[in-house]
């Protein structure tokens, strides 16, 4: 979809989203440091938005491929719940059009070995310990949501 045709549905309607709790055999977090809007310079769980007439399975494994290198199953991973993201800001940065997802969020295994080829949205990916990224400041508040009961 054009840029300026995405913004006009950015400015009309909230977009769905899939986000990525990649976990290893340690419990630790996987997430990167974005690089565009929103969220800019943030680290955040791996996650995309569900294109039009998209299963969300078929979106799952898109997702998972772009993000982390791995396609992974929709049905081998947990629905952790459904959650909404407010940003002041939009993709382009453009004044006064906010972004509003709603994320369904699914939890899912990655081996700590597996080698993550990174998408062009992240300038690094590691893995946290839930304590750490949770008192981290440089952690968006969007991800620190997720674990907030663990």
């Amino acid at each position: 979809m054009e840029e300026n045709s995405f913004l006009n549905v950015i400015a009309a309607a909230p977009l769905v989203s899939i986000d990525l709790i990649v976990k290893n055999d340690e419990g630790h977090v996987l997430l990167g440091k974005r690089m565009n809007r929103p969220a800019l310079g943030y680290w955040f769980v791996p996650g995309g938005s569900i294109r039009k007439n998209e299963r969300m399975a078929n979106a799952f494994e898109r997702i998972s491929r772009s993000e982390l290198g791995h396609p992974l199953k929709l049905e081998e991973a947990a629905l952790l719940g459904v959650f909404e993201h407010l940003y002041d800001d939009n993709f382009l940065g453009e004044a006064n059009i906010g972004t509003h997802y709603v994320v369904l969020a699914y939890e899912c295994r990655l081996d700590t070995a597996a080698r993550i080829v990174l998408d062009g949205q992240h300038s690094e990916a590691r893995w946290w310990e839930i304590d750490e990224l949770l008192d981290s400041a440089s952690v968006h508040v969007n991800t620190k949501a997720y674990f907030a009961d663990d």
